[in-house]
């Protein structure tokens, strides 16, 4: 009888075993833990900028009143900070077949509360303007000024307005209170009225 049949169910049993003990150790195997280790990210080499500007706050518009001849008169408008005369009179509808432009500066900036009153042909000037007498808050800007607005400073009318007008178109914008003294009519008792009360821009 041959030795392998002999010993036949012996080996199969071994055989057995040996992988019973296999698939219970591959069940029960848990493999060793590994630890993960994280890093922060690298500080930056460039710091985060400092100097950014604050938000700005948008400026509140002008409010302006348009009198006389436009084709929208007597109503608040309000214009945008940096607006000029014409820019008031475009928004009242233009000026109507009857009026004045002559007497006005176009390209005078305006300032917030301030009336333009368009006149009519021939009207004559009025006696004094809503926004008052020229004060050190509220000068005249004397190379801007319109008619009208030259007529805030003290002992100024509609005759001693026009020369100033006249004579800064023939001679360019005036640079100091001496300047004003060349003006026929202007003198050293109305220019010390007048110290305080004009800027030269």
């Amino acid at each position: 009888m041959p030795i392998l049949e002999r010993f036949k169910y012996p080996i199969l049993l071994g055989v057995g075993v040996m992988i019973a003990i296999g698939v219970v150790a591959l069940l029960t195997y848990e493999p060793p833990a590994v630890a993960i280790t994280i890093y922060p990210p690298a500080p930056s080499a460039t710091p985060p900028p400092t100097d950014i500007p604050p938000p700005t706050n948008t400026p509140a518009p002008l409010l302006i009143y348009v009198t006389g001849a436009v084709q929208r008169s007597n109503e608040t408008y309000a214009l945008p900070k940096g607006s000029r005369v014409q820019d008031a009179i475009q928004a009242a509808g233009g000026y109507t077949t009857d009026a004045d432009p002559r007497a006005l500066n176009p390209v005078r900036l305006l300032r917030d509360g301030e009336q333009i009153d368009v006149p009519k042909i021939g009207a004559n000037l009025p006696t004094a303007t809503p926004r008052g007498t020229a004060s050190i808050d509220d000068p005249v800007y004397i190379n801007t000024a319109d008619l009208q607005e030259l007529t805030r400073l003290p002992g100024v009318g509609e005759t001693l307005a026009k020369a100033i007008l006249t004579y800064r178109e023939q001679h360019g914008a005036f640079k100091a209170m001496a300047d004003l003294d060349a003006v026929p009519g202007i003198g050293a008792g109305r220019l010390a009225q007048w110290e305080g009360l004009i800027i030269f821009e």
